[in-house]
């Protein structure tokens, strides 16, 4: 814990965290680079294990660990709690002596765009900042894209292609002229050395469709999920044979690839796919489109009128 004395050189703060876990590659890497640029001060406030697709849930009712970890040039915590919590802590002062100036959640193992922004823990880490008028931003690889299996040398490339956007974004931070109403969720595209640069883009509604597929014991699903990942979703892995649901306890599940529904045009995915950075500014609930908000302005007075005669 002396190391907390030691941030006072006047470089801005920025603070790390993610949903892949503290030893993931992606966040790794970004520290690497953020801490060999010698432009920041790092801190980190990531998880213990793996929180992928948590969203923003948080721990209320258990006791949190925080065990300092060694990552040169940061001062570092691995947090049994969620990407939220990790960020709630880490903003807080009860973790380090100072609130940063910047949040950086990732680089997550994956792209987070349209629909995954829900599941998200990566985007939480994000948000959690956000809600609390801390400038944040979601950093997302790529990695299972187009081109097939990638190598986790290239997490590094990823995060120097985010240097540029963390600098301008820490520089708007000091004028005071950088917007407080939005966050921003950038995703890398899987060729990342041939990237055609930075892209405005708003959240579709591409997502993973998925599926159930049963097993017949803990150690199946297991070795299948493993298959999964290795194979990022191919549709070669074998389908085991239905077990009878009269002639078992308990039945077992893992989640099963259907398709990917992928929107046209502009937005975030589509832009990822063709090789741009793309960079979505986010808040903290989405809201609902103006037709949607005229529906129920029309709608319920009707309900209204039909209540009040209905109590006569």
């Amino acid at each position: 814990m002396e190391s907390h004395r030691e941030m006072s050189d006047g470089r801005p703060t920025v603070m790390v965290t993610n949903d892949d876990g503290i030893d993931a590659p992606g966040l790794q890497a970004l520290v690497r680079a953020l801490v060999s640029s010698d432009r920041f001060q790092v801190f980190v406030s990531a998880p213990d294990r793996e929180q992928s697709a948590v969203s923003h849930s948080s721990t209320i009712l258990t006791v949190m660990h925080a065990k300092p970890v060694q990552i040169d040039g940061a001062i570092a915590f691995a947090v049994s709690g969620t990407p939220a919590d990790c960020t709630s802590l880490g903003i807080s002062k009860a973790l380090f002596t100072s609130i940063p100036d910047l949040v950086i959640s990732g680089i997550n193992k994956g792209s987070n765009c349209g629909y995954h922004i829900i599941y998200s823990g990566t985007v939480a880490g994000a948000r959690e900042a956000f809600l609390h008028n801390i400038p944040a931003v979601s950093i997302s690889y790529d990695w299972y894209g187009p081109g097939g299996r990638r190598n986790v040398d290239e997490f590094a490339l990823a995060a120097e292609a985010c240097l540029p956007i963390i600098s301008g974004m820490l520089a708007e931070i000091k004028k005071n002229t950088y917007p407080r109403n939005s966050f921003l969720n950038i995703n890398v595209p899987a060729d990342v050395v041939n990237h055609k640069g930075y892209r405005p883009t708003k959240p579709g509604n591409s997502m993973n469709i998925l599926g159930w597929r049963q097993v017949t014991s803990q150690a199946q699903g297991e070795e299948m999920i493993s298959a999964m990942v290795a194979t990022a979703g191919s549709s070669s892995i074998s389908e085991p044979e239905a077990t009878d649901a009269t002639k078992t306890e308990q039945l077992m599940f893992i989640r099963k690839l259907l398709a990917l529904q992928v929107e046209d045009g502009g937005t975030d995915c589509s832009s990822l796919l063709e090789g741009y950075i793309s960079v979505s500014p986010l808040s903290a609930m989405s809201p609902a489109e103006e037709e949607s908000h005229s529906y129920l302005a029309e709608w319920l007075p009707l309900l209204n009128q039909c209540f009040s005669s209905s109590t006569i």
